[in-house]
């Protein structure tokens, strides 16, 4: 039961990020979605080495100096992941005009969602790997390690719910049907979960590599699309601090907790 309520609060967090579309009445200033923007970055880049990075290598000390080699290992296929996942799904980020992916005669709000889509499943598969990582029995991943995990995806899953389901109300969307789209976007996660729990008997032998797997996924989405929008435009330096802020929050909650 503890696990199942795990891999859903991250989802939690993205529901109630897209139910701001109640709230406020017009898209989100532009200063407050850049400090939003990075402090997501900052949670997912200490996650990935406190809550993946760090557990991995750990996990390959008997390899002696060669424990190195999971983390490299995963972090390349996990970013080479992302890549190929970056170029062949259709999507669009927030205030580009041009689609990525291959061609696709999607439309606009779907094309937004399927790109908060795309972040969201390493971030899915790390909260897996994380809670599977402790129902083997591993001891370098606790129960409030995996949570804590969990609750950092979820604190930046909030601005994420609410990036994507503002501008599809300022587009014209209904209030219910933004809130749907916004809420939808991060089905994946639990789902990426699941898949991953349900395989942990598999995955054990392999977990350094999966954990690394994880983190390089989602330093992958970091540096390619989170950062850049932060720090485009004015107010850059709202989305430096916002990082910061993101950072220290996650590495607290994994230290405290974990």
């Amino acid at each position: 039961m503890d696990v199942l309520i795990g891999i859903l609060i991250p989802f939690v967090g993205t529901a109630l990020g897209a139910a701001c579309v109640f709230f406020l009445k017009d898209q989100i200033p532009a200063l407050v979605q850049k400090g939003l923007l990075g402090f997501a970055s900052g949670v997912m880049v200490a996650a990935s080495v406190w809550s993946l990075l760090i557990p991995a290598i750990e996990m390959s000390e008997d390899m002696g100096r060669m424990a190195f080699v999971p983390g490299a290992v995963g972090i390349a296929v996990g970013m080479a992941f992302l890549l190929l996942m970056d170029r062949l799904v259709p999507h669009l980020h927030l205030g580009a005009e041009k689609s990525e992916g291959l061609p696709a005669h999607l439309k606009k709000t779907t094309m937004l969602v399927l790109a908060v889509t795309l972040h969201n499943i390493p971030e899915g598969m790390a909260v897996g790997v994380a809670f599977a990582g402790y129902l083997s029995g591993e001891g370098t991943i606790t129960l409030a390690g995996a949570a804590a995990l969990a609750m950092g995806i979820a604190i930046q899953n909030f601005p994420e719910g609410a990036v994507i389901s503002m501008p599809l109300r300022s587009e014209g969307q209904s209030r219910l049907k933004a809130f749907v789209c916004g809420t939808l976007s991060g089905i994946v996660e639990p789902i990426g979960a699941v898949i991953t729990i349900a395989f942990a008997g598999i995955l054990t032998p392999i977990l350094p590599y999966i954990l690394s797997f994880a983190a390089g996924a989602m330093l992958y989405v970091v540096v390619e699309e989170l950062i850049p929008e932060a720090s485009e435009g004015n107010h850059s330096n709202i989305g430096t601090l916002g990082f910061g802020v993101g950072f220290v929050v996650m590495m607290i909650l994994d230290v405290a907790l974990g």
